[in-house]
């Protein structure tokens, strides 16, 4: 009989350790699964992990894919760390792109720049308004916060699809669901000439370091955090558990709808049905593998930006499926549950009583 045994401490070395564990071991089956599906496993690695940071330029396409699943991942990070379950980051991108989108559709061609910074804050009010329904479904019936939260990634997938090719539909855009191109005034500012690396990018790390500040050196912070580990105890010393909901989930939908903003204003241009890449969903696996801490959270977004880029890179030149990228972002996610489980229990073999 196998049966797991508490361990009376967990390894401080391992508990750190094991998202890089949990790497290996994903890298470790890569190499089983590329060798199954008849490829050299050498040349899938060099293509998967290599490629995406061997230049200036690949690095700054993995900055772009980094940004947006920081910003949903800090906010998420605040979510879990108070025990709210938001699933649904995938829907607050979206709505915020609906709306920020929205709002540089109304650019024209004196429009001065100033219109960049109301196509941000449209889309952090339009994440904010979306989060806002999952929590007083919480707060007022008691509904389940994964269940809403999931649940109304659809409709907003459903929103997107009826204005592309219903009221925004672009006129000129022979008949594909899309709305116009947004106004050059519209674009996100980009860091570097040459690049597609924008503003976005130090707005998340600033928000790293604003979460940083805002867990371990206030208050607020403070109180979010015990309200997720111990309730009862947050009760006893006066912190509101309803406040903790609604200021998880503001700012958790408010944080995905900036990155829908920074994404439709800036490498997309547009509204289309493709706005939705899976980056709240795959954020959920930034947040946990970076520990929900801030720095972590940044290597893991990086990481997952391999993943991303290395997945379209093995399709392209190796005729690896597109879902290869989905397989690797599991992998890492059921890897790093092993090992924390082991690090949280000893495996002890006996006989049946």
């Amino acid at each position: 009989m196998i049966r797991l045994e508490v361990r009376p401490e967990t390894s401080r070395f391992w508990s750190i350790g094991s998202p890089v564990l949990a790497l290996l071991l994903t890298v470790l089956i890569g190499v089983v699964l590329f060798t199954a599906l008849g490829k050299d496993p050498v040349r899938a690695l060099q293509v998967f992990f290599w490629e995406p940071v061997k230049s200036g330029y690949a690095i700054g396409e993995l900055a772009v894919k980094a940004t947006p699943l920081l910003l949903i991942a800090l906010g998420l990070a605040v979510c879990f760390r108070s025990n709210v379950w938001n699933i649904g980051a995938e829907g607050q991108f979206i709505v915020g792109a609906i709306v920020a989108g929205g709002v540089a559709l109304l650019a024209g061609k004196d429009t001065g720049r100033w219109i960049v910074v109301a196509i941000l804050l449209a889309g952090v009010v339009g994440g904010m308004a979306w989060a806002s329904v999952t929590a007083a479904l919480r707060d007022r019936f008691n509904a389940n916060e994964i269940l809403v939260s999931l649940m109304l990634v659809y409709v907003a997938e459903q929103l997107l699809y009826y204005l592309v090719v219903g009221p925004w539909k672009d006129p000129g855009g022979y008949n594909f669901p899309q709305t116009r191109s947004f106004e050059a005034v519209t674009q996100i500012p980009r860091l570097f000439t040459g690049s597609r690396v924008s503003i976005g990018l130090l707005l998340a790390l600033a928000g790293a370091a604003a979460l940083w500040v805002f867990l371990f050196r206030t208050r607020a912070g403070f109180a979010q955090q015990v309200g997720g580990l111990a309730p009862a105890a947050a009760r006893y010393a006066g912190f509101s558990s309803r406040r903790a909901l609604w200021l998880a989930l503001l700012v958790s939908g408010g944080a995905a709808g900036l990155a829908g903003a920074l994404e439709v204003a800036g490498p997309i241009g547009q509204l289309t049905p493709y706005v939705p890449a899976g980056y709240g969903f795959a954020a959920i696996i930034v947040a946990f593998v970076g520990r929900l801490h801030p720095v972590g959270m940044v290597l893991s977004a990086i990481l997952m930006s391999v993943f991303y880029i290395g997945g379209e890179l093995a399709q392209s030149r190796l005729g690896l499926p597109k879902s290869l990228t989905g397989v690797f972002q599991g992998l890492l996610l059921f890897t790093l549950l092993a090992c924390d489980t082991l690090i949280a229990y000893r495996v002890r073999f006996g006989r049946a009583a």
